[in-house]
């Protein structure tokens, strides 16, 4: 749903989200995107994670780059220690009206996170939607209603 925010007079983008509960009150946030050829894409909305992770199983979705410094994209907290990770450039991804394109991600085999949602919902998981992209598009998530909304600023363009 498209709506415009008063305060910034900036179109916003205002998209559902699942709630999962993973153990007694052990709550994850989906949100549903496709990536560019249609495919769906379910992402743990993370606050805590500085960088959007992608499954480094999705090979069709990302290409590898080499970076500068792989110190600012190394994982800790999704398994315990660091995770090997990888560096890659997201093609394309799209929430609702929102389309995100040649996103520098962290690629990270997350085989052990679907195996753990695959107990609980059919929803596999792409990835982690990180405060990067949560930043750049001033994200707000309602709790109570379950959504998310993105703001379209001219910068994000």
């Amino acid at each position: 749903m498209k709506l415009w925010n008063k305060k910034t007079e900036e179109p916003s983008v205002e998209l559902p989200l699942q709630v999962i509960e993973l153990e007694y009150e052990n709550y994850h946030i989906l949100l549903e995107g496709n990536f560019s050829d249609g495919t769906l894409a379910y992402w743990v909305i993370d606050t805590g994670a500085s960088k959007t992770v992608l499954d480094k199983n999705l090979v069709n979705f990302y290409e590898l780059i080499d970076s500068e410094n792989t110190d600012d994209y190394q994982s800790a907290g999704i398994n315990q220690g660091m995770t090997e990770t990888a560096i890659g450039r997201m093609t394309s991804l799209r929430f609702g009206e929102i389309e995100i394109e040649n996103h520098k991600v962290a690629l990270i085999n997350l085989n052990h996170v679907n195996e753990i949602y695959a107990k609980y919902t059919s929803y596999p998981i792409a990835g982690l939607l990180g405060g990067d992209i949560l930043m750049r598009y001033q994200c707000k998530i309602d709790y109570a209603g379950k959504t998310i909304r993105f703001q379209e600023l001219q910068a994000a363009r």
